[in-house]
């Protein structure tokens, strides 16, 4: 089933979207069942669950980060996390950049912009994220590389709401990379299964998710 979701899912999406399978609370056998299927890129949410996945899982897979981060756990994904998506404030960002200098790694990270109107969502406003833009990252921060933005949309099924928000993001990522270039600043990272395919026509190139590929969780 998970081969099958995988293979109907990639058909539908344009070539430069990445795909990444949220695999947070799922057994091994569903992440080595996705891995059959040709998928590198997973998803976790808590620090100790992918690291005990990354120990025990082949190592050319690609771990994200897509939880809140708590500062005192990033010790553990430091070694060898690809991507972090959440970096929501300036101390998450320099607590990433100590961790990462242990490891003698340069860490790729987005910053998390709050584009819903949720309280429960995490993130940098837009004026916060132009100010930090405005400061040289690579010498506040030389162990990490800001990649680009990641958002989560309100919870709803209004769609005039999900465009507002996602078209505010992917504006506010085409100003920010005017300024920074498109080298290295390349990743939009907005939509979940529930609103991927609003996010990809609004300019989204990654997407995350799980139930579409690995069925409802528990």
């Amino acid at each position: 089933m998970i081969a099958e979701n995988l293979k109907e899912l990639s058909k539908s999406l344009p070539e430069e979207v990445q795909l990444i399978a949220v695999s947070k609370t799922k057994p091994m056998e569903d992440l080595e069942e996705a891995y059959a299927a040709g998928q590198r890129h997973f998803g976790e949410n808590r620090i100790q669950e992918m690291a005990d996945k990354y120990e025990a899982l082949p190592k050319d897979i690609h771990w994200h980060m897509i939880g809140h981060v708590q500062d005192n756990k990033i010790k553990y994904m430091a070694p060898f996390v690809s991507l972090v998506h959440g970096m929501d404030k300036p101390k998450r960002l320099k607590a990433l950049n100590k961790e990462a200098a242990k490891q003698d790694r340069v860490i790729d990270c987005l910053v998390q912009i709050h584009i819903a109107e949720e309280d429960s969502k995490f993130g940098f406003d837009y004026d916060e994220a132009k100010a930090l833009f405005e400061k040289d990252l690579g010498e506040l921060y030389p162990h990490i590389r800001v990649r680009g933005l990641m958002g989560m949309a309100t919870f709803t099924d209004n769609e005039e709401q999900l465009k507002r928000e996602f078209s505010g993001l992917a504006k506010f990522f085409k100003s920010t990379q005017a300024e920074l270039g498109s080298e290295q600043f390349d990743i939009l990272s907005m939509g979940m299964s529930g609103d991927y395919e609003l996010a990809i026509e609004l300019g989204s190139n990654m997407i995350r998710v799980g139930t579409k590929i690995f069925g409802a969780r528990n």
